[in-house]
């Protein structure tokens, strides 16, 4: 007789909680709420007459019960999704499906996809854009490209471009009534944020310049938007030079001072376990590893 399964869906919140020990970020994982993450596990502590979870004051932990669920849960899922990799594969072998970020797609890929199409037209190259982190195990995505320290769990990571950061704006402001000659002239002109006042409060600090209100000027959530302000001359960006060589050789921006903010962070390629061992994956990590290679000589 056919065994009962749990729900799926609440044994993937369990999956998912249990991985971060975070409902918060299983949620964000998963594309849903944080609530319907906790709802779902409820849902199956109560299908299986245990509590999984222990909920202490701003965080989790497991419970024995859920020790010996999640090892046995997290293979399952990851041999699913390997099953249905080998299908996709097998269907269609020409496919590559690569999940970027906004940023490294529009400053950096897209100058690189025609020599990379002119080389391999055996490929069908799919680039999905998004400030989300797909999940390797359950998304239709081969590869990604993600931005930080280089640690996901159960995931390869290969080291690619390290971000630092330095001011750059439009060539325009180097002019005027308040040229752009010191990192003191700052105070003349609109500083330009990504996501919070953090950075240029560091750059300032680095820089040594203490008559600059860092929480001056507007906060965009997107850093290929903020660097077009700066190409407008409507203010000045910490800019990654690593992401703006060909803005920084033909001009449109400017760095206007030789100070840069040293950073542990960077782009980093990632994917399942094994996937090299795909010759469509392979063939793009050695595609991009070579591109990199060729500027840093």
């Amino acid at each position: 007789m056919q065994k009962k399964l749990p729900p799926l869906n609440a044994l993937r919140a369990f999956e998912a909680g249990a991985r971060h020990l975070s409902f918060t970020r299983a949620a964000e994982e998963l594309h849903v709420t944080q609530a319907a993450v906790s709802h779902q596990v409820k849902a199956l502590e109560e299908h299986l007459g245990y509590a999984l979870f222990k909920r202490m004051t701003r965080k989790l932990g497991l419970t024995e019960q859920g020790r010996a669920l999640f090892p046995v849960v997290s293979e399952a899922f990851m041999r699913i999704a390997e099953a249905a990799e080998n299908l996709r594969d097998a269907g269609d072998s020409r496919t590559l499906t690569v999940s970027v970020t906004p940023a490294f797609g529009a400053k950096w890929l897209v100058y690189r996809l025609p020599k990379f199409w002119q080389k391999h037209p055996e490929i069908d190259l799919r680039v999905h854009h998004s400030i989300q982190c797909a999940d390797l195990r359950y998304d239709d995505v081969d590869v990604a490209i993600r931005f930080g320290a280089g640690s996901w769990d159960g995931l390869e990571c290969e080291f690619m471009l390290r971000v630092d950061y330095t001011p750059v704006c439009s060539p325009a402001l180097l002019k005027g009534k308040h040229p752009l000659k010191r990192p003191d002239d700052l105070r003349h002109h609109t500083l330009l944020h990504e996501d919070d006042y953090d950075g240029w409060t560091q750059w300032l600090a680095v820089a040594g310049v203490n008559d600059v209100n860092p929480r001056r000027g507007p906060i965009m959530d997107d850093w290929t938007v903020l660097v077009q302000t700066a190409v407008d001359g409507v203010g000045i960006a910490l800019g990654k030079p690593s992401m703006l060589a060909r803005d920084l050789a033909d001009g449109t921006l400017v760095a206007p001072f030789d100070i840069t903010m040293l950073t542990d962070l960077g782009y980093h390629m990632v994917y399942l376990p094994g996937a090299l061992e795909r010759e469509k994956v392979r063939v793009f990590r050695d595609f991009i590893m070579e591109e990199i290679g060729a500027e840093a000589v």
